[in-house]
């Protein structure tokens, strides 16, 4: 360590503050997935002067954070004393700037660290980066492992999925007490089962995602914008992709219209198999849309692997499932859902199939159940061993 934190704090102290830090940024796992959550804190004379979390995929992470709120203390750099960090910081660009890069920056003369990245394309190369610059680095390498503070980031890094890259997926629904996902006749207008919070919590994730996914059954049934409205991101409006097998979205669809004033949305994907109307492909191309043909899967649609892929070459990272049950039911058989988020409404009945029995089957190695506004929402992260259930 550097001198002066050997003088004002002890190992088991970093080792507390670490474990702190790892609990705190647990609360942000579900708002950073894919990503890992990470704590972090500045330390000066001793004493914690700021703390930061990475807390919305896609954004700023906790170095850029901790860095910012220590600024603002006013208290001076060259008396920050060390940095100290959950999991070895990031040298590679993503969604925002390599962390390592800001360390580096900002001065600090010592960081601590409680993990190692467990990618193995890049472990190690952000403490050798601090070590080539003259920064002291400790590591204590057992204080926060991911199998404890991010498990899902183990998921992602599986050794298929990196040989076989696609999107994390999040499947959301909203659902009646009895799992139906659409409304008893005349209640809801024959649409809306949650309350206006859970709506308006779900144009923030549409503003966090790179993509909406979801089924031509949905676009016939519903005529859905699937734009981002306040309060989510209009800066960001993800990328709109209807799976239609035999290019049936109407060319009038509401999708395919120019967003409203106080709403964005992003270009619109129509997948459809090879062979399918060369009419159609032509009338959607017009009204807006961009057709793409896939092979026929074994269910005469889409093949959903072949989506995946597509997605991923795209650029999309983050997806957002937003569909009926029939496409629910096609992805989650698949294996190819990771995150699911319920919305469960105070609405009795309902029509068509129910999503209870699937609930009642999957598996989560994390998961949390809350009350938001007049809704019930369950949160979680699916275990592998219930996949292709």
């Amino acid at each position: 360590m550097t001198r002066g934190i050997a003088q004002t704090l002890s190992e088991p102290k970093l080792r507390s503050l670490l474990v702190e830090l790892g609990r705190a940024a647990t609360r942000f796992r579900f708002e950073v997935a894919p990503n890992p959550c990470v704590g972090a804190a500045i330390l000066s004379d001793g004493e914690v002067i700021a703390r930061g979390f990475h807390e919305v995929w896609g954004e700023a992470h906790a170095e850029v954070h901790v860095f910012d709120e220590a600024e603002r203390t006013g208290i001076p750099r060259e008396r920050w004393d060390a940095l100290v960090l959950t999991l070895e910081p990031c040298t590679s660009h993503g969604k925002t700037p390599p962390c390592i890069d800001r360390i580096l920056e900002s001065g600090i003369s010592c960081v601590v660290v409680g993990a190692l990245d467990p990618d193995p394309r890049h472990q190690g190369e952000g403490l050798r980066r601090l070590q080539a610059a003259g920064v002291e680095v400790v590591l204590l390498e057992d204080v926060t492992p991911l199998a404890k503070v991010a498990p899902h980031f183990q998921t992602w890094l599986d050794n298929e999925r990196i040989r076989r890259p696609r999107p994390w997926t999040i499947a959301k629904w909203a659902q009646t007490r009895t799992g139906q996902l659409v409304p008893p006749q005349g209640v809801g207008g024959g649409r809306w089962i949650s309350g206006p919070e859970s709506l308006r919590e779900v144009q923030i994730l549409r503003g966090r995602v790179d993509a909406i996914v979801t089924g031509i059954g949905t676009v016939l049934a519903d005529d859905p914008r699937f734009t981002v409205r306040p309060p989510g991101n209009l800066l960001k409006p993800p990328r709109r992709v209807v799976l239609d097998s035999r290019l049936r979205t109407p060319p009038t669809a509401t999708l395919l219209k120019t967003p409203g004033e106080g709403e964005a949305g992003g270009p619109v994907d129509v997948l459809c198999i090879g062979g399918a109307s060369s009419e159609r492909h032509r009338a959607l191309e017009v009204a807006g849309a961009h057709v793409h043909p896939f092979h026929v899967a074994t269910d005469d649609g889409v093949n959903l692997r072949d989506v995946q892929t597509w997605l991923w070459d795209q650029g999309c990272r983050r997806v957002l499932l937003e569909a009926g049950p029939r496409l629910l039911t096609h992805y989650l058989k698949s294996g190819f859902v990771d995150q699911v988020r319920v919305y469960t409404g105070v609405v009795n009945g309902g029509q068509g199939p129910s999503m209870g029995e699937w609930l009642g089957k999957l598996k989560f190695h994390e998961r949390i159940d809350r009350e938001w506004g007049t809704d019930a929402v369950l949160e979680g992260f699916l275990r592998e061993d219930r996949r292709r259930g």
